[in-house]
């Protein structure tokens, strides 16, 4: 392919599919530029990102526009947060629209991201009195033993990705307060037993460290006017050798249930760094490479 730029005026040449894709890109910059949108080398990155995934996807047609139509915006207290691609749209509408929402996939897909704005938003809006934090206490090669405080405090750190989410979208202060009046609450995943929780937005972490029993005791603690998202990475399990992860059961078992979300996130949704995405690639790949060698050797 080829561009030749005149001024405002674009030439492109090459296949149809391509030029009408890289058309459509360039107006949507231009959009988005006349909107005051800043143009950055991480939002040119995210924008030619989400092209290459469409135009991979075959739904490009030659003088059509093949954009996703994005979703209208997130809203937080500190500004607004848009879903990117058509996974990333597709697990906040399923958020929007299901009590239980599963998001599964790689590191770097915006999983947990998008779920803390939805609790946001949803807390904001006061759709929900509050948000829960919680993630299960698997040492993930680090012994938690060695760490000061309880249970609790041994688990803030490992947290922090949701911290840091929520210090973005409503600032420090605000976050701090809601810590103190319980209307934001962490907690690890053994202290759900016996509770009910009724007009939460239930954030579980790291579920694919969660046993079958742990995942079963979690989603059966769900109230009245609840959303719960459970995000994970299948490839990164914890647990020890023998013990299914309960994120995976449960996959199997609920992905046809009425009322229940399930977003498949892959290595061409990754949205950091474009390194990140070949990295997890590389991952992927060597660990295909390794498994047919362990086969071949039996």
């Amino acid at each position: 392919m080829r561009i030749s730029a005149r001024g405002n005026q674009f030439l492109i040449e090459g296949e149809a599919a391509a030029s009408a894709s890289t058309a459509a890109l360039l107006k949507h910059l231009y959009a988005e530029l006349c909107q005051g949108v800043a143009l950055t080398p991480e939002s040119l990155h995210l924008q030619l990102q989400q092209a290459d995934m469409e135009s991979m996807t075959g739904d490009e047609g030659e003088g059509t526009d093949t954009r996703v139509e994005a979703l209208q915006v997130i809203r937080t207290r500190r500004g607004s947060i848009k879903p990117r691609g058509r996974n990333q749209q597709g697990y906040v509408r399923s958020i929007q629209n299901c009590d239980i929402n599963f998001g599964i996939g790689p590191a770097g897909t915006g999983k947990t991201y998008l779920a803390v704005a939805c609790a946001v938003e949803a807390l904001l809006e006061e759709k929900v009195r509050r948000i829960l934090l919680v993630r299960p206490a698997v040492e993930a090669g680090e012994k938690l033993g060695y760490l000061p405080g309880d249970l609790a405090q041994k688990v803030d750190p490992y947290l922090r990705p949701l911290y840091d989410a929520l210090y973005e979208m409503l600032g420090f202060e605000i976050v701090s307060k809601y810590i103190e009046r319980n209307i934001i609450e962490v907690a690890p995943l053994a202290f759900m037993r016996g509770r009910t929780l009724n007009h939460s937005f239930i954030i579980l972490d790291e579920a694919q460290n969660t046993t079958r029993e742990q995942m079963k005791m979690f989603l059966t603690r769900i109230g009245f006017g609840s959303t719960a998202v459970i995000t994970g990475d299948a490839t990164q399990i914890d647990l020890p050798k023998g013990i299914q992860s309960g994120l995976t059961h449960a996959a199997n078992i609920l992905e046809d249930v009425r009322g229940i979300g399930f977003t498949w996130f892959a290595n061409k949704d990754v949205v950091r760094h474009p390194l990140v995405q070949r990295i997890v690639a590389a991952y992927d790949s060597h660990d295909g490479q390794t498994a047919s060698l362990d086969k071949s050797k039996r």
